[in-house]
């Protein structure tokens, strides 16, 4: 399947309309969330898509006790980071591993508001992802990584 989605991705045109961050961010945590990069503590998450409007315009990812599940409501609680998807294709190269979690936070297309350390932490909890948000290069073995920008921002 992976190698089906490198051969068509050249030819598909991924637009706002195809890339519902909502639905982005559920497949992220339903089929690439790595578990095990998770917090074990009680950690929340509100995702903003200035884009949209009503109720489907924020949701929260809820990780508890090393899981993680999406919520349409606010589950209570404090938030303790806030990510700004103003960019939904931006978010959906990301999910797909085609777009550096660093370069998406440099453009512009998505922000990040609250805990440094769980802000840094957030695109490693992805499964294919190495430290810093180092994406694995096809064909590369898992222990090589990309060389890191010089300029690597983190912290919006």
């Amino acid at each position: 399947m992976l190698a089906l989605q490198r051969w068509g991705s050249p030819w598909a045109e991924l637009t706002p309309e195809h890339a519902h961050p909502g639905v982005v961010l559920w497949g992220w945590v339903s089929c690439h969330l790595d578990r095990g990069r998770l917090p074990r503590r009680r950690v929340l998450v509100r995702f903003d898509y200035p884009t949209l409007s009503g109720p489907g315009s924020r949701s929260w990812l809820l990780i508890e006790r090393g899981d993680a599940e999406i919520c349409e409501k606010h589950p209570g609680g404090d938030e303790d980071l806030v990510v700004v998807v103003s960019d939904p294709a931006a978010f959906a190269r990301w999910d797909l591993g085609e777009l550096a979690w660093g370069d998406a936070l440099r453009g512009g297309a998505i922000e990040v508001r609250g805990s440094r350390t769980l802000a840094r932490a957030l695109p490693s909890w992805k499964r294919g992802t190495v430290a810093r948000d180092e994406p694995i290069a096809a064909g590369s073995s898992a222990g090589q990584r990309r060389r890191p920008s010089a300029t690597a921002t983190w912290w919006r």
